[in-house]
């Protein structure tokens, strides 16, 4: 009798596979608030690894943020919306501060780590005035951790102004590949209408 044995390859296939569905299974959740288009992802958490160590070593990290939104089908980008947080760590009331460092600026402090992902999340909401309530849409959320390591900026790439970094230099960001090393998340959902939206925000 012929014993089919495993190769290896195989075993890193469905492991790496495995991996991806994983990462792709965390839930982006979209809900509406008047002509706004709110998003959470309770399952995502990115303070953690490596940046949570860096932030342990009283170092700020940015992490860059982008949610891109489709209206009718994959093809039709209807909105992107890029962002930059830095975030730091008070090591004695063991809270974390989060800066948005787009307009309009704003600073969250005393937050838990749950708290101050909550947070950058909820900044990210797109006006969705003018959107066709029945047509379905698709939503996905990119963050980057960066390092500061690729220049001499002190929060990471892009250019830096007096209120932040511009969106131009974010969505030059977003338009290369995430480094192999460089810690970075991508949660999608949809389709969904904003009709099928409100109608679950009623219920609740």
């Amino acid at each position: 009798m012929r014993v089919r044995t495993i190769k290896p390859w195989w075993l890193i296939a469905a492991f790496l596979s495995g991996l991806a569905f994983a990462m792709w299974a965390e839930e982006l959740i979209l809900s509406t608030q008047e002509s706004r288009l709110e998003f959470s992802a309770p399952r995502l958490h990115f303070l953690v690894g490596k940046p949570l160590e860096r932030l342990r070593n009283a170092s700020e990290v940015p992490f860059d943020f982008k949610i891109t939104l489709w209206s009718g089908n994959r093809s039709h980008m209807l909105r992107e919306t890029p962002a930059r947080f830095v975030v730091s760590y008070d090591l004695w009331e063991e809270k974390f501060s989060v800066t948005k460092m787009v307009t309009p600026r704003r600073t969250a402090r005393h937050l838990t780590d749950i708290g101050a992902e909550a947070w950058c999340l909820q900044e990210m909401a797109m006006d969705i005035t003018g959107v066709n309530a029945s047509e379905p849409l698709w939503a996905r959320l990119e963050i980057r951790a960066e390092d500061g390591k690729e220049t001499g900026l002190p929060f990471g790439r892009g250019s830096i102004t007096d209120s932040g970094i511009s969106l131009s230099s974010l969505i030059e960001i977003f338009s290369r590949p995430a480094a192999t090393t460089q810690p970075h998340w991508s949660v999608e959902t949809g389709p969904v209408t904003l009709d099928e939206l409100r109608r679950s925000r009623r219920r609740g």
